[in-house]
Parts: structure tokens; C-alpha cells; sequence
């Protein structure tokens, strides 16, 4: 099998093993704006294909559907005028059905076009819609657990994904592992798929710092919660003590009793991770910080999303950083803004990344969601600092 077509098929193929267990029901709910519905990733990833590839490189290709473009197109205005993000939820037509025939109607195109390799650039517009697609199983796996959670019948995801884990046992006490200040290059020029907010390369600056060996655990976070963590203004920021009132947070989402005391706390804004690295003598680390001190680590060693635990597991025992991949992603105290040198791509792949460079965090690691392979050392995620229903955890920060 050609190597392209297989690595293609597998990611497709995940997308739909991700949304197979789910009654026909639960593929058109949107309970919040953040949220879109399975049937709704379905298409717009196989829009992204048929948009950026198929029509712009298969010779004679015709639109599945005259509609789809608009329906299904995210926020590309480059292509066209998007549906509402809002309103996703409200499109009980196209139906389930439409949308998986255009999958494999798509699916069959790609393959026509991958076995004629059209010219210049096309390998790496392939990996870039691999990858879009890779992110979308993410959200996806998110997704899907608040649109069960919002059942008030109980209902669970088949093999119950998304229970926690039991570690067995209290986890040892946090080390704090140094580093040494100084200059090192952060983001990447080379070659391989790199988005483009990863770069360019660029000389960073560093004081000495220290980093948690693992990721804050629940216990740990619950103790924040008893010390009245979330009645006390002065561990918050004026916007975070706002947002906390005005939404009612008295724990993280999906808190409950049964929380393993020994797994990483997940499920927290950016508020709630700095509060509680306030009260903890501590902070967040800069996103320069965390790239330093992942440098040499493994990102594909970790728990991500298809080892099926979709929680984080407390951390194995050892030495140095452990958790920095997978499990949970790591909030920085660094706002997402272009690096030194950024320049936006010409047309639609400019609006992929760089219109979103105000009013968010970086997050860096990835979590238990994450597809394995996806996420590297550069990689940067960011949302905006009162998101919760994301993976979403923290690793404590000092200066040396």
C-alpha cells in the first residue's frame, strides 16, 4: 500500500472509530459554544481535504455537495463566508448519513489524487490536513464528554473512557528539578511538518529556574479547595475572581468525590492554575521555560488518546520530569503572540493559526486526548484563560 494513502487511512479511519460507539442522537448536540457537533468534525475535516486539495489539485473533481463549503467551512474566509459557530448545533440536515457519504465519497477522491503525487507542495498540504484532523480528534474526544455529561440519564461513553484511573496509592511528594539560565533557541526552522506559529527560531533568554517533576494532583488541588481557595480574592487576578463568581466555580469541571487523589487535577482554566500557583508559593511557567526543560524528552512517551484512558494517571515513579507529554496540557503564563519575525502565510493557510494571537495562553504537552505523534517539543496550543472543558492542567514554577 502507498505509504501516503496508509498513514491517510489510519487517521480517517480514528475519526470514525472515535464517533462509532455514539447513539445517532448524540451526533448533532451542541450544548455550548466551544463545542461542535461529531457530525459536524466529520464533514468539516473532510471539507478541509476537499477544499484545499481536491479542488485546487484533482483534474475534472466535483463538489460533493454545491451546500457543503459554506456549511461546513470553520472560519476560513479566504474560501468563502462560514456557517455560524453558534448555530452548529441547530443542522439536523445534511443528515449522519449524508455526512459519512461524503467521507468516503472524499476518502476515494484522496486516493485518486494521492496515487498521482500532483507536484510540488502536496506532501506537506497532505500532512497539514492530517494534522488539522488530528486536532479535530482531539477537540472531538473533548466534545463528546460534555455532550454526555449534559444527559441527565447518566449516560457513559462504551467502555467508560473517561472514568478515572485509580493510581493505588498516594503519590510522592513534588521534586523541584533546576536549570540553568541562559540563551537557547526556541521554535523551529527545520524541516517536517511544523505549524507556523512554532517559528521561527529564535535566541531565547533565560534566568535560573526550577520546575515540579510532575504535574499538581488532585489531592493536592483539593487542599486549595479546603483552604477556600475559591472564596479568597487574593489568590486570584480581578478578570479570574470575576469569572469565578459570575460561573458559580467552586472546583474544577467534572469534579467529584471520586476524584483519584494521586492523578494530575484536570479540566482548570488558566484562572484556576494561576490561583492556585499563587497559593502555593509558586507559579506558572513560561512557555520558554517549558520548551527548555522538555528538551531531550520523548514526546511520544506518555498517555494519550489511544492508550483509551481519557483522564490523566498519576505519574509513574523515576527521575527528572516525568508527565511533560501527554495526560494533561500544561497552562503557561505566557500570552499566545507571534515569536520574533512571524510572518502570516499568503491566503487561506494564513488564517490557520495568526488571526488567533490575542487574548489566549500557550499551553504546552498535550494531554490524554492527544493523538500519539502529534504533539512535539514546539508545539503550541492556546486558548482563552477562562476555558475549562479542554484537558487542561498545571506543572508548578519557581525562580532558582
Amino acid at each position: 500500500m502507498n505509504p501516503l494513502w496508509a498513514e491517510y487511512h489510519r487517521v480517517r479511519r480514528l475519526t470514525a472509530a472515535l464517533c462509532a460507539p455514539l447513539e445517532i442522537e448524540d451526533y448533532v448536540v451542541q450544548p455550548m459554544d466551544d463545542v461542535s457537533p461529531p457530525k459536524w468534525h466529520l464533514a468539516h475535516t473532510t471539507w478541509f481535504f476537499e477544499t484545499f486539495l481536491l479542488r485546487r489539485r484533482l483534474p475534472g473533481y466535483r463538489l460533493f455537495d454545491e451546500s457543503f463549503p459554506s456549511v461546513f467551512n470553520s472560519y476560513y474566509q479566504t474560501v468563502g463566508s462560514p456557517y455560524p459557530r453558534t448555530k452548529r448545533g441547530t443542522l439536523s440536515r445534511p443528515t449522519v448519513k449524508d455526512v459519512l457519504d461524503y467521507r468516503e465519497s472524499v476518502d476515494e477522491a484522496m486516493l485518486a489524487l494521492i496515487e498521482r503525487r500532483p507536484g510540488e507542495g502536496f506532501e506537506e498540504a497532505l500532512s497539514l490536513g492530517l494534522n488539522h484532523e488530528q486536532q479535530h480528534q482531539e477537540l472531538l474526544v473533548a466534545d463528546i464528554k460534555l455532550i454526555l455529561a449534559h444527559n441527565p440519564v447518566g449516560a457513559v461513553y462504551p467502555g467508560g473512557a473517561f472514568e478515572p484511573r485509580s493510581g493505588g496509592g498516594a503519590p510522592s511528594a513534588p521534586v523541584r528539578v533546576g536549570f540553568e539560565g541562559g540563551a537557547f533557541s526556541m521554535g523551529r526552522d527545520d524541516a517536517g511538518l511544523v505549524f507556523d506559529n512554532e517559528g521561527p527560531a529564535h535566541a531565547t533568554l533565560l534566568r535560573p529556574f526550577l520546575l515540579a517533576d510532575r504535574l499538581v494532583v488532585n489531592g493536592e488541588y483539593r487542599e486549595f479547595i479546603d483552604a477556600g481557595g475559591y472564596r479568597d480574592f487574593r489568590h486570584w487576578l480581578s478578570d479570574g475572581w470575576d469569572r469565578a463568581r459570575l460561573e458559580g466555580w467552586t472546583s474544577p469541571m467534572y469534579w467529584s468525590e471520586a476524584v483519584d487523589p494521586a492523578a494530575p487535577v484536570c479540566h482548570l482554566s488558566w484562572y484556576e492554575a494561576d490561583a492556585f500557583a499563587r497559593w502555593a508559593g509558586a507559579r506558572l511557567p513560561t512557555e520558554a521555560e517549558w520548551e527548555r526543560a522538555a528538551h531531550g524528552a520523548e514526546p511520544s512517551k506518555g498517555n494519550f488518546m489511544e492508550d483509551g484512558a481519557w483522564s490523566p494517571l498519576p505519574a509513574n515513579a523515576g527521575d527528572g520530569l516525568r508527565q511533560l507529554f501527554g495526560d494533561a496540557w500544561e497552562w503557561t503564563s505566557s500570552p499566545y503572540v507571534p515569536y520574533p519575525g512571524y510572518r502570516a502565510a499568503d491566503g487561506a493557510f494564513g488564517e490557520y493559526n495568526g488571526k488567533f494571537m490575542n487574548g489566549q495562553y500557550v499551553l504546552r504537552g498535550g494531554s490524554c486526548a492527544t493523538p500519539r505523534g502529534h504533539v512535539r517539543r514546539t508545539y503550541r496550543n492556546f486558548f482563552q484563560p477562562e476555558k475549562r472543558w479542554q484537558f487542561m492542567g498545571v506543572r508548578l514554577a519557581w525562580d532558582a
